[in-house]
C-alpha cells in the first residue's frame, strides 16, 4: 500500500446517511439501542437540487454518534417521498456494507439489538487480527436490514 504524502483535499469526515423506509422509527432504534442523539432541528426539503425527481421531498434527522463529543460525526437518516424499492442489503454487496460500533460485550449487545427489532447476519465470532490482537464481533441488521458491525477488542 502506498502512503499518500499530501492529500489532494482538505476535508473532515462529517456523517453517513441511511436512507429509511420510516426514518422516526429508525432514528429511534439508534437513539434507544446506541444513545446517539438527534441533533435538532429535523431537516424537511422539497424539490432539493440533491435529488433527480421533481416534487421529491426528504425529511429526517442527524444522529450524533457516541464517543466523539458535539462536533464529532453524525448518523443521518433520510426518508424519501416517494420512496424508491431496493435489494435486501447484503455484507459482500458492492458499495457501503455496514456501519460499525465498539462495545464492551459483543453478546449483550447483540441480544439487545435483537429485542429491540433488529435481526442477527451470523454469529458471534472471534478471530486473531495479524496484529496479534483478538477481535469479537458479529454482524446484525437494524429494523430496516441495514447492517451493523458490532465489535471488541480484548
Amino acid at each position: 500500500m502506498q502512503l499518500v504524502e499530501k492529500p489532494l483535499l482538505t476535508a473532515r469526515y462529517a456523517h453517513t446517511n441511511l436512507t429509511a423506509e420510516d426514518w422516526q422509527a429508525l432514528a429511534s432504534f439508534y437513539e434507544r439501542v446506541f444513545g446517539c442523539v438527534p441533533i435538532l432541528p429535523q431537516r424537511d426539503y422539497q424539490d432539493s437540487a440533491l435529488t433527480t425527481e421533481p416534487g421529491t421531498r426528504r425529511r429526517g434527522v442527524h444522529l450524533r454518534l457516541p464517543g466523539y463529543g458535539d462536533n464529532g460525526p453524525t448518523l443521518e437518516i433520510f426518508g424519501y417521498d416517494p420512496l424508491t424499492n431496493r435489494a435486501r442489503t447484503a455484507p459482500n454487496r458492492p458499495g457501503f456494507g455496514h456501519i460499525a460500533f465498539e462495545v464492551p460485550d459483543v453478546a449483550a449487545a447483540r441480544a439487545v439489538v435483537l429485542a429491540e427489532g433488529g435481526s442477527a447476519l451470523g454469529d458471534v465470532a472471534t478471530q486473531m487480527t495479524p496484529l496479534g490482537r483478538s477481535v469479537t464481533w458479529a454482524y446484525v441488521m437494524d429494523p430496516e436490514c441495514n447492517i451493523i458491525e458490532l465489535h471488541a477488542w480484548q
